[in-house]
């Protein structure tokens, strides 16, 4: 049996959307032929949400090597807060040890935090074991370059630069990629021609139906969100300004809906949870502003503090619909489609024109998925599902079972295997 080590900073319990796919693939690796181990950083240095739940998804003989990180109480001062780059150092030594003791086919590395993807490049050079990346999302990025100041992430002048700097020294020697979006992998292969031949697949996140299970068996344990006195329309997941244009879409046509059939679309009430990923109590509202400008404000909850992977999963299945806003860069592909789509809820998703979730959906058999742009055709359809959620006359989702299977996260992890058998194929 061939032999991965897994390079994943973020870990159960510790609740974050970048360690996915590793959770979710873990049952599955043996049965392609693939041993796997994971090293991650010890979850009491990272300061998100953490969910013991996440614990019972995971097999039992999974060999699991935990890290230690610089102490971010400390280093905050200094305008250092990333996970990655506190913990490099001590990644670099446990995995130097791990590589001298043991044999490793490949090295996979599954994070957004990407500074660490620079080790795969020194851990090749050493001990020549290959590594591939999984691009969750675009490590360095143009997007924010001309965007207004208020617009771009904290501390963006200092990680434009290390990015920048960084990528290349990851990228011009990695063995293979995969990644949620195809544009990621041919602007990475545009950018570094060395690299134009290596083995790539787009492989999304899976759909990981035990996870609804256990959600379900434990709900009496998490905080009710939602107000059962109303028709709530439910979205969990990042906020930004990137989501406006989605958002005002929704918000222009419930208000509409407000003026000509007041009676009926005052029943809805719209929930955006979790929308920042700062420190609890310490998030700063992107969607509640909004509202706010559009008078909307007593029919927009905005819940800015993270909530835990099942109390998310419970909080969909309470919930009479769904909506998915996406953001104005198309390359963006979030990682909430799969728990949605299991829900069989009554899905609304507003979308870059250009967006690949937009595919995904339809290929689920999602009719109701649109883009932004002005459209009354758009604007009429959207005011239709709003109107029929509030009567109750959505009925629940039925799922293409083909696509659902094809989908699914043993799926998803064959296809991760089937591009590291080819990674190590071309090696020998």
């Amino acid at each position: 049996m061939k032999r991965i080590l897994i390079i994943c900073p973020h870990f159960p319990p510790t609740n974050a959307a970048d360690m996915q796919r590793v959770r979710m693939s873990l049952a599955y690796y043996k049965e392609y032929n693939w041993h796997a181990e994971v090293v991650t950083v010890e979850e009491r240095y990272s300061d998100l949400q953490k969910d013991q739940l996440l614990c019972q998804s995971l097999p039992q003989d999974i060999k699991i090597y935990k890290v230690k990180a610089l102490d971010k109480a400390w280093t905050s001062k200094l305008g250092l807060g990333s996970l990655a780059l506190r913990s490099i150092w001590y990644y670099k030594q446990a995995v130097d040890k791990l590589l001298k003791s043991s044999r490793f086919d490949l090295i996979y590395v599954s994070t957004t935090q990407f500074p660490l993807c620079v080790l795969g490049a020194y851990w090749k050079r050493k001990f020549g074991v290959p590594y591939v990346i999984d691009m969750q999302d675009p490590w360095h990025s143009e997007y924010y370059r001309d965007k207004p100041r208020h617009q771009r992430p904290p501390k963006y002048w200092f990680s434009y630069r290390l990015n920048k700097y960084m990528e290349p020294f990851a990228m011009k020697n990695v063995d293979g990629l995969i990644s949620v979006s195809q544009k990621y992998i041919d602007d990475l292969k545009e950018r570094y021609p060395e690299i134009a031949n290596i083995p790539a697949s787009v492989i999304t996140f899976g759909a990981f139906a035990p996870d609804l299970q256990i959600a379900k068996t434990n709900q009496s344990m998490f905080k009710q969100l939602l107000d059962s006195q109303f028709v709530n329309l439910v979205y969990i997941g990042r906020g930004g300004l990137d989501m406006h244009s989605a958002v005002s879409k929704l918000f222009t046509v419930f208000k509409s809906g407000l003026k000509e059939e007041s009676e009926v679309f005052k029943k809805l009430r719209f929930y955006f949870i979790g929308t920042s990923y700062a420190p609890a109590g310490s998030g700063k509202p992107t969607i509640s502003p909004l509202a706010d400008a559009m008078d909307l404000k007593s029919y927009v909850n905005e819940v800015t503090d993270r909530i835990g992977y099942y109390h998310t999963l419970a909080t969909l299945q309470q919930a009479d619909g769904l909506f998915i806003p996406g953001s104005d860069d198309p390359k963006y592909t979030g990682s909430k489609l799969y728990p949605y789509l299991l829900t069989h809820k009554p899905l609304l998703a507003i979308l870059h024109r250009e967006s690949p979730a937009a595919a995904v959906l339809n290929e689920f058999g999602i009719n109701d998925v649109y883009d932004y742009e002005p459209s009354l055709k758009t604007d009429q359809a959207i005011y239709q599902f709003l109107k029929n959620l509030a009567e109750k006359k959505l009925k629940p989702v039925k799922i293409n079972n083909e696509t659902e299977r094809r989908y699914a996260a043993d799926q998803m992890t064959r296809s991760q295997c089937e591009l590291f058998d080819k990674i190590i194929h071309e090696k020998t």
